[in-house]
C-alpha cells in the first residue's frame, strides 16, 4: 500500500471494472436514468454518464450534456450507499403454518454479494460510517447490514465541482475523500489520479496499467477539489445541539410547517436516516406470513404512532423532530451531526425548503 498517486488515463477505466468484475464484484455505478443520475449494474465504462453536469437549486434537478469526455462532473444525484447496505424492503422473518396446525418459524438469512460501488463522494462515505454506528454498534450488530456491509468494495471519486446546493465543506464531510474508500480517483482531463487505503484497493491498483502521477497532475487535482470547496451555502455550526433545543418554541417551526407537504422525500433520498417500520404480509390462505422491514420516515402519523395516540400530529412537530434529531441530538448518540452537506434534501424538496436556511434562521448565525 505505498504506491502514492498514481496516473490512470481514461481509456484504462474499463480494466478497472474488468479486474473488478474478474475478482468478483458486481459493479455498481453512476448511469443516466429517468433524467437523473442513478447507480445500477454497470458492465463497461460507456455506461458512464460522459459530459453530464446537473443543476441543482431548491426543489430542482436538471441534467446537461457539455462537450467534456469527463465522467464524473455531476455532483449527486437522489441515491447514496445507503440502498445498497440497508435495504428498502427486506423480509426479516416468516412464518409457516405446518400440515399437523402448528407454526413454524424460518429467519430468513442475509442476503449478499460482492459488490464494487463505482463514483461514490466524499460526504456518502461519512453518510455509511455514521449508518456503521447505528447499525454496527457494540451488543447490536444488524446481520442483515453486516453482511452487505462486509462484501462492499468502494471506488470513491473527489469532487471538482459542487452544485448549488451542496454545503459539505461546513459540515467537514467533503469535497475531498479522506477516509473509508478502497480505492479513490480524482478526475482530470483525459485520465484519473488514483490511489489506494485498503489492501485489497492496494492489490489491484497492482494490476492496474498505471504510471507515477506528475507533479502538475497532483496540483491540477489537488486545485480543482478545492475549487468545489467554494460552495454557496454552510450550516451556521457543526453541533446545533444547544441552539435548537433552546428554540423549541421559536415561530420559524410554525412558518416552515405551512410549506412542508409531510411527504417524506427529504428522509427517502438523505443517505443517512435509517428510520424503518416493521410490517406482517399474510398470504391469501393463512398458510404463510412474512415480517417485513421497510424504510419509513419520522413525517408520517404513523411513525410516532403509540397506543391509540399519534405523538407529533402536527406537520411543524414531525419537522421540529426531523431537523432537532439531524442537527442536534445526533451529537448524544452518534458524536457528530447526522448532517454531511450532500444538499440532497433541498434539490429533492417538493417545495424547496432549505436546510441550512432554516437551521440559520432558528439558531442564529453565532452557534457554538
Amino acid at each position: 500500500m505505498s504506491q502514492g498517486l498514481q496516473y490512470l488515463p481514461r481509456e484504462k477505466l474499463q480494466t478497472l471494472l474488468e479486474l473488478l468484475q474478474n475478482a468478483g464484484f458486481r459493479c455498481i455505478g453512476p448511469q443516466v436514468r429517468d433524467h437523473a443520475i442513478i447507480f445500477d449494474e454497470l458492465t463497461h465504462s460507456e455506461q458512464l454518464p460522459q459530459g453530464i453536469i446537473e443543476q441543482q437549486a431548491p426543489g430542482s434537478y436538471r441534467l446537461e450534456q457539455t462537450d467534456s469526455a469527463m465522467y464524473f462532473q455531476w455532483t449527486v444525484g437522489p441515491q447514496a450507499i445507503k440502498p445498497s447496505v440497508f435495504a428498502p424492503r427486506e423480509t426479516l422473518w416468516s412464518a409457516v403454518r405446518t400440515p399437523e396446525g402448528t407454526i413454524r418459524f424460518e429467519e430468513s438469512a442475509p442476503a449478499a454479494t460482492k459488490t464494487a460501488l463505482i463514483g461514490v463522494r466524499a460526504c456518502d462515505i461519512a453518510a455509511l460510517y455514521i449508518q456503521d454506528k447505528h447499525f454496527l454498534h457494540v451488543g447490536g450488530k444488524d446481520p442483515y447490514y453486516l453482511a452487505r456491509r462486509q462484501q462492499l468494495f468502494l471506488v470513491a471519486v473527489n469532487c471538482t465541482r459542487s452544485a448549488a446546493t451542496c454545503f459539505c465543506t461546513s459540515t467537514g464531510d467533503g469535497p475531498r475523500v479522506s477516509f473509508g474508500y478502497d480505492l479513490v480517483l480524482t478526475e482530470l482531463g483525459d485520465g484519473f489520479l488514483i490511489e489506494a487505503l485498503s489492501h485489497q484497493g492496494s492489490e489491484l491498483l497492482e494490476k492496474l496499467p498505471t504510471q507515477s502521477a506528475s507533479e502538475q497532475q497532483i496540483v491540477t487535482g489537488d486545485q480543482a477539489i478545492d475549487e468545489a470547496g467554494k460552495q454557496q451555502r454552510q450550516l451556521p455550526s457543526r453541533n446545533l445541539h444547544d441552539a435548537l433545543f433552546n428554540n423549541l418554541e421559536h415561530p420559524r417551526w410554525q412558518e416552515v410547517a405551512q410549506r412542508c407537504l409531510s411527504c417524506g422525500n427529504c428522509t427517502a433520498v438523505c443517505p443517512t436516516c435509517f428510520c424503518h417500520s416493521e410490517t406482517d404480509v399474510t398470504a391469501l390462505d393463512g398458510g404463510h406470513s412474512e415480517h417485513l422491514r421497510e424504510w419509513d420516515s419520522c413525517f408520517t402519523p404513523n411513525h410516532s404512532y403509540i397506543h391509540g395516540i399519534t405523538i407529533r400530529a402536527s406537520t411543524s412537530h414531525r419537522y421540529r423532530q426531523w431537523l432537532t434529531h439531524k442537527l442536534g441530538s445526533w451529537h448524544e448518540q452518534y458524536g457528530r451531526s447526522g448532517c454531511v452537506g450532500c444538499g440532497r434534501c433541498i434539490t429533492w424538496c417538493p417545495v424547496g425548503i432549505d436546510i441550512t436556511e432554516e437551521a440559520t434562521a432558528i439558531c442564529g448565525e453565532a452557534t457554538t
